[in-house]
């Protein structure tokens, strides 16, 4: 048995000290509006993010001045008390932070419309004055998650012999022959489903769209050998996790059968094989006009209050104009279409784009023997996935409760973010050394990203740009598939692809690898230029350095945007949800982002 000395005790406990005193001293200084006394409590390169509790938004805020600026602004609204270190938590403990010693800690706090949580980061060597600051509203007074102690008694339909059972209730639930839902969804993957569970503990009648035949199709239907590229517990959905005997990383059909399961569990109301035909906005009225093609073809008109695009990053696959490719006589299909290799066995392919999808359909196709060869459009960044990619999750490996390290994950303001990844791409390189040089060898071009951020900053700005090494990269090393450059390919002609040294590169399939439209694009053809305009550019980088109308209120009010990898859909479907939860109960003003 491990014992803690009595100079590691005593540490400890000046630190819960230490912490405590913080929180006194910050809570005295937000009763008075002080924006004096406030700036003191932080170090003047300092940083605190918000997630609802003090602006109803993401926001963050850099520096000691404006940090204390705004917080005195804010108070006066929120009313924000009863600071004080979580109890039953991860108590306050000294960790390394972006190469800095810190005293971590997780508190709580009140304001007037609920309860809130927080981390702290006082700097060992200062620990009067705070690096790091998040605030997250977690909860409503009176709205509360139905969740262990609150969870339903089931009296609704227990023991009502000659009436509705729980699967009556279902049934009509989700048939929604006698009403609107409050909350329309489009897209039953981790993003919808996610939000839909939030959206059903706060009470909130919410229908989920998707236009495949089964939940989960989504990824049932991608290609035979995907998996998820990091690890079973970062990517938990709410309320229900993965079981502990499934691998470490996810294949796709594994996890198409969840989110199957999940739906059913969570009692979530999902029509499949309906397709979202647009709509527009009532303003006088308050609501959506929406039209929705049901799988029997029949059409419904809807009034939500709140429509969620929840259908990824981007939807509309992206087929470029290639000069000669109308003269190819070989298939040409786009990669969002193709799920297995096995029709062009013995037959020769091309495949245009090296990012994830790129390599990983080259790399199927080179699996059933069919002669490959991938094509690259421009530098790419490639990282190892162990143990290289398992860097960016490091917090998730500390030893910590799952909600914990959900918690920490969200304490970094977009600067710190930056020079996280700067320092975990330091690393990767050295780590990936050998498999870089390899790459370099056989003529691949090789970046670290713009500035040193490496694929996780790709992901953020652009979603795409690179690769999680799944094998492809030591296919290509060996000459096992084959590299060309786009930049050396004249036309498409009848054969294949013809070079500027007049060689013709044979082909009877081409993938295209090419990614996707924008998620603007896809509201501007579902709902008019007019609102795709008003809202302007999603996912990316915003002014602030936050992802652009991701998770929070866009110009057009009741229009909202939800993507992201499993573990940001778990922990932002949660303040997504307490957004709309606020507007339907007069919490806050109706309207889009100030």
């Amino acid at each position: 048995m491990n014992h803690m000395t009595n100079n590691a005790l005593s540490t400890a406990a000046d630190d819960v000290a230490l912490v405590r005193a913080w929180l006194q001293r910050f809570e005295a200084a937000l009763k008075a509006q002080d924006a004096g006394r406030l700036a003191m409590l932080f170090a003047p390169e300092s940083h605190w993010r918000d997630l609802l509790a003090f602006t109803w938004n993401i926001t963050p805020h850099i520096g000691a001045a404006d940090i204390a600026a705004a917080l005195a602004k804010a108070v006066s609204t929120t009313g924000a008390h009863d600071f004080a270190l979580a109890e039953g938590r991860t108590p306050p403990r000294r960790v390394k932070r972006l190469g800095m010693e810190v005293i971590e800690a997780l508190f709580t706090f009140a304001t007037r419309l609920g309860r809130g949580d927080g981390v702290l980061r006082l700097p060992a060597e200062v620990p009067a004055q705070a690096w790091v600051l998040l605030t997250t509203l977690e909860e409503l007074t009176g709205f509360e998650e139905k969740t262990d102690k609150r969870r339903p008694s089931g009296a609704a339909y227990s023991h009502n012999f000659g009436s509705d059972n729980w699967q009556d209730q279902r049934d009509k639930a989700q048939a929604f022959t006698d009403r609107d839902p409050v909350v329309l969804v489009i897209g039953a993957g981790q993003a919808g489903l996610g939000v839909a569970a939030r959206l059903g503990q706060l009470g909130l009648d919410t229908l989920v769209v998707e236009k495949h035949d089964r939940i989960g199709d989504n990824w049932r239907k991608r290609y035979h050998s995907l998996a998820l590229h990091n690890q079973v517990h970062v990517n938990h959905l709410p309320y229900m996790p993965f079981p502990p005997t499934w691998p470490k990383y996810i294949p796709k059909d594994m996890l198409a059968n969840w989110f199957e399961h999940y739906a059913w569990a969570l009692e979530i109301n999902v029509w499949t094989g309906t397709e979202f035909l647009g709509g527009d906005y009532d303003v006088k009225a308050g609501h959506w006009r929406i039209k929705l093609r049901r799988a029997d073809g029949t059409l419904r008109e809807m009034a939500p209050r709140h429509v969620i695009f929840a259908n990824g990053v981007s939807g509309i696959p992206k087929v470029p104009k290639l000069p000669g490719l109308d003269a190819f006589k070989g298939d040409v299909i786009h990669s969002h279409s193709f799920t297995s290799g096995a029709a062009w066995r013995g037959k020769r392919a091309l495949v245009l784009g090296t990012g994830n999808s790129g390599h990983d359909v080259a790399q199927d196709l080179h699996s059933h023997d069919v002669a490959t060869s991938i094509i690259q459009r421009g530098s790419t960044t490639v990282v190892s996935i162990d143990p290289s990619a398992k860097m960016n999750y490091a917090i998730y490996d500390e030893g910590l409760c799952l909600e914990d390290c959900d918690l920490i994950a969200t304490s970094g303001t977009p600067p710190l973010i930056i020079r996280g990844y700067q320092l975990a791409v330091q690393r990767m390189a050295e780590l990936d050394k050998d498999l870089i040089a390899a790459l370099k060898a056989r003529g691949f071009k090789y970046d670290l990203g713009e500035d040193g951020t490496g694929h996780q900053m790709k992901y953020r700005r652009r979603g795409g740009g690179y690769y999680l090494d799944a094998g492809c990269s030591g296919l290509i090393i060996k000459g096992e598939i084959g590299l060309l450059q786009f930049d050396d390919i004249t036309e498409f002609v009848a054969e294949g692809a013809k070079l500027k040294d007049g060689q013709i590169v044979p082909a009877d399939l081409l993938v295209l690898a090419t990614g996707y439209y924008t998620q603007q694009e896809l509201v501007r053809r579902l709902m008019g230029d007019a609102i795709a305009d008003k809202v302007g550019p999603i996912w990316g980088i915003d002014e602030d350095g936050e992802l652009a109308n991701m998770w929070k209120p866009t110009a057009q009010e009741g229009l909202w945007f939800m993507a992201g990898s499993l573990a940001q859909c778990r922990i932002y479907s949660k303040y997504l949800a307490l957004q709309i939860k606020a507007r339907e109960e007069g919490m806050v003003p109706r309207g889009g982002a100030s």
